[in-house]
């Protein structure tokens, strides 16, 4: 094959593209009987059969048969990396302690910060495997990982360092969040002052100067960093030319949104108790408002984010599984589709929307994936479905055909 005339080195005809593309003004951006095709790693070709001359690319062609293809899915928030399991605290749930209670008494984050300390990094990528794998059959391409149960500069390196580890073994784009402003380290008792200069004064800039990282998150809640801590961490993150992400308004309205949105944050997470006043920052940011559906669900709670308002104000959304130990043990993205539009009211172009190009934003990444477009990288789902509707309406039937990564066909 000469390359140098080359358009497209893999093409797939007859498909139903949903490109997820805004400028495509239909449900989905739908794109009925086109071809699209790739080369190096991008897509480059996208036709409607009635144009595509097969004469004019030399390449492998797939027939699709009519099937349906999207962007491949994003997981934009996630604690993949962690030690033990904490099963016990799920009993206690059911038995009526609160999230809060059990994190006051040791439980909760704390818990699993000492199981992660005890192991090695191989150990962790180890333990971390199958959680990326149930992932990845699903159709995910790309997920976010955060640090934040080492809580000392040597162990939040070293899960960082695991999800660099995982990167190289596995076809999947996978970005890293430092997440030590997670939980007060038991040694930093009444020292929480102390532990976020830690974080800015040394831990943020180790990790930049590794390149350990692409963003920063915090968790602002009065049962872990103060509005003034956040804005420390966040302020050293901006210097250190980190992305900007945050746990905010899960528990409490602690203003944590609208904080993060000053800061142009790629997204703020949770937002149960998210106010007027931080919708309006987000809108006026552009910072995306990620969805949890599997804490809201794993917990008990019952107070949603308001996804109307913020329908209303146009603020993307994103949806993510928050696959933790603790509060959403979870590794389905799929299922969280499902859940944002039971449990939040989602609409299913929604729910694909939010794993698709508004999650990529909420990555910092909306200029390379989320979307069927050429130019963008060629990470592709190829299903047989009639509806991209079913991705979300259905749970537990596997319709993937071809999962492709950076142009590359995986084994579905």
């Amino acid at each position: 094959m000469d390359r140098s005339f080359c358009t497209a080195e893999k093409v797939w005809t007859n498909v139903k593209l949903a490109t997820m593309d805004p400028e495509v003004k239909a449900v989905y951006g739908l794109l009925d009987r086109h071809a699209i095709g790739v080369l190096d790693g991008r897509i480059t070709l996208l036709k409607p059969m009635g144009s595509f001359n097969i004469d004019e690319v030399a390449a492998e062609v797939i027939d699709a048969g009519g099937m349906c293809m999207t962007p491949g899915l994003i997981d934009s928030h996630t604690h993949l990396i962690y030690g033990g399991q904490r099963t016990a605290e799920f009993s206690r749930r059911q038995e009526g302690a609160s999230y809060a209670e059990i994190a006051c008494e040791g439980g909760g984050i704390l818990s699993t910060v000492r199981a992660t300390r005890a192991l090695s990094e191989a150990e962790l990528v180890e333990q971390a495997r199958p959680r990326l794998e149930a992932l990845l059959a699903e159709g995910v391409t790309t997920v976010e990982v955060k640090s934040g149960y080492g809580l000392t500069v040597k162990d939040e390196l070293k899960m960082l360092r695991a999800v660099r580890t995982l990167a190289t073994d596995f076809p999947v784009r996978l970005r890293s969040t430092l997440l030590a402003a997670h939980a007060l380290p038991p040694e930093y008792s009444g020292r929480t002052d102390a532990y976020i200069e830690l974080i800015c004064n040394e831990l943020i800039p180790q990790v930049a100067q590794l390149g350990l990282a692409e963003a920063v998150d915090v968790f602002c809640e009065p049962i872990a960093f103060s509005l003034t801590q956040c804005e420390r961490v966040f302020t050293a993150a901006q210097a250190a030319g980190l992305g900007i992400k945050a746990h905010v308004e899960q528990l409490s309205n602690s203003q944590g949104a609208a904080l993060a949105a000053q800061y142009a944050a790629w997204s703020v997470d949770h937002l149960e108790y998210l106010d007027e006043a931080g919708i309006a920052a987000l809108k006026d940011s552009g910072t995306v408002a990620t969805l949890l559906p599997g804490a809201f669900y794993f917990l008990g709670e019952t107070r949603q984010p308001p996804v109307d308002a913020l329908r209303q104000a146009q603020v993307p959304l994103a949806v993510a599984s928050d696959l933790n130990p603790g509060s959403s043990p979870l590794a389905s993205l799929r299922l969280m589709m499902n859940m944002a539009a039971v449990l939040f009211g989602l609409t299913p172009e929604e729910a694909l929307q939010g794993t698709t190009c508004h999650a990529a934003v909420a990555l910092g990444l909306g200029e390379e994936v989320g979307m069927l477009k050429v130019g963008m990288a060629a990470d592709m789902l190829l299903w047989e479905i009639d509806d991209p509707a079913q991705l979300t309406c259905e749970f537990g039937v596997n319709r993937l055909q071809q999962r492709i990564f950076a142009g590359k066909v995986q084994d579905a």
